[in-house]
């Protein structure tokens, strides 16, 4: 494995022209975050990025224990918009929200967090320097990163593909004789 950046590195900005900013990443330099760390019961841990420049932009607050509320029997935690030296809340969220977190009521697993890799991406990271994907990859799926643990990739063409085209192009073939991987997918995606 290739090694960290002792803590984080801000983002370097870059302004394309277009109303936004994105960080410089190549290969001497990306930028970085401080380990994650599970923060303590009742409170909170925001990572805010904008089209404004903010990336990933670190932020903690503590939740309000509630009291059973009515049809209840369990208590949860609460989060109100309006007095923030209180609850430690989000700048972001509308005046008069308030977030009840019942935490008798689990709905889903999460199994981790990720992005699509499109012919687009694949394309764009096979551009840079053998450094330069380095750093993007260890930036994405590494402790020293944002530690991506899950990857989409489209079966066949997509919206983000230079051509379309798909596995088995021939009419009535259920048993999937002509079936094959398109170059896109053996080259940059398998």
């Amino acid at each position: 494995p290739l090694p960290c950046a002792p803590g984080a590195r801000p983002c370097i900005p870059k302004d394309f022209g277009h109303g936004s900013v994105v960080c410089v990443c190549n290969a001497t330099y990306c930028d970085t975050l401080d380990p994650l760390v599970v923060p303590a019961p009742g409170s909170y841990v925001k990572y805010e990025s904008s089209k404004a420049g903010k990336r990933l932009e670190r932020s903690e607050g503590t939740f309000q224990s509630s009291l059973p509320t009515a049809g209840s029997a369990a208590g949860g935690w609460r989060c109100r918009r309006g007095t923030p030296r209180l609850h430690g809340l989000s700048r972001a969220l509308p005046a008069g929200l308030l977030l009840t977190l019942d935490i008798s009521a689990l709905y889903q697993h999460v199994k981790g967090f990720g992005g699509s890799l499109s012919d687009a991406a694949a394309m764009n990271i096979l551009k840079l320097s053998q450094p330069a994907q380095d750093n993007l990859l260890r930036s994405y799926f590494s402790e020293c990163g944002i530690e991506y643990n899950l990857i989409r990739v489209p079966m066949a063409c997509s919206d983000f593909s230079v051509r379309p085209y798909s596995y088995d192009d021939f009419p009535d073939d259920y048993e999937l004789k002509h079936f094959r991987l398109a170059d896109e997918d053996v080259k940059m995606k398998v």
